[in-house]
């Protein structure tokens, strides 16, 4: 059973920052992670993703060159730099491991997700 644990949501202006972390345990499948959001009225987003070997994170468009996605496989967690965070970046934000097939952005490739962290920007 995978376990994953989002962290670093709040509230900002336009132009702030966040950091996101997800800490994943149980069964870990370390080998692909990701970053989805999901704003209200709108279907769940791809925004980035990662696997544990030396391939760079890859990104949506709507978040390239602001967000950079890291991790720590020490601490089986993943990090999410939000910066320049603009009101259109306002969702609930969810970590997602279990890659099994399809495309990497795709919400039906995975199978584990956390349980979402409030992202709020203020124009």
């Amino acid at each position: 059973q995978v376990h994953l644990v989002e962290s670093g949501g709040g509230s900002v202006p336009a132009g702030g920052s966040l950091m996101l972390s997800c800490k994943q345990s149980g069964y870990t499948d370390t080998s692909r992670m990701a970053w989805f959001r999901q704003a209200p009225g709108k279907q769940r987003e791809g925004i980035a993703t990662i696997n544990d070997g030396p391939r760079r994170p890859e990104y949506a468009a709507s978040v390239q060159g602001r967000f950079t996605l890291s991790r720590d496989n020490a601490k089986n967690t993943i990090y999410l730099q939000m910066n320049n965070l603009q009101p259109d970046d306002t969702a609930v934000y969810y970590c997602a491991s279990n890659y099994y097939t399809g495309p990497l952005l795709l919400p039906d490739s995975y199978r584990s997700w956390g349980q979402g962290t409030q992202v709020t920007v203020s124009s």
